[in-house]
């Protein structure tokens, strides 16, 4: 009994902090491209499925700097520069986690 306490406190824990990196890539979103998009983080996560966020996040991302680069020119020097590169894993969280197939909903504005 004891194991299987442990075992879900594990997994409650691991769903936390997931939940954890898309809350900050959704901070990340707010600040960094809300102004250059124009549009709220919940209808950019829609954009795509997961699988097509997945897609455009391989590698270091090139899919999306280049799909969402050439949509809105004004993200360009963020998605080129150093702080996109710390960012990146956060707003793959974010997307994925609030894609048009997630069931998910964020609260941004």
């Amino acid at each position: 009994m004891r194991k299987v306490i442990i075992a879900l406190a594990a997994m409650a824990l691991a769903a936390a902090t997931a939940f954890a990196d898309a809350d900050t890539g959704q901070r990340i979103y707010l600040k960094m491209l809300r102004d250059h998009t124009g549009i709220n983080g919940a209808d950019f996560a829609a954009q795509h499925t997961t699988a097509e966020w997945n897609a455009l996040f391989e590698g270091d991302a090139e899919g999306f700097v280049e799909e969402i680069g050439q949509k809105y020119v004004n993200a360009k020097p963020y998605l080129n520069g150093e702080m996109f590169a710390k960012h990146r894993r956060y707003l793959k969280e974010f997307m994925t986690s609030y894609s048009k197939d997630s069931g998910n909903f964020p609260s941004c504005n």
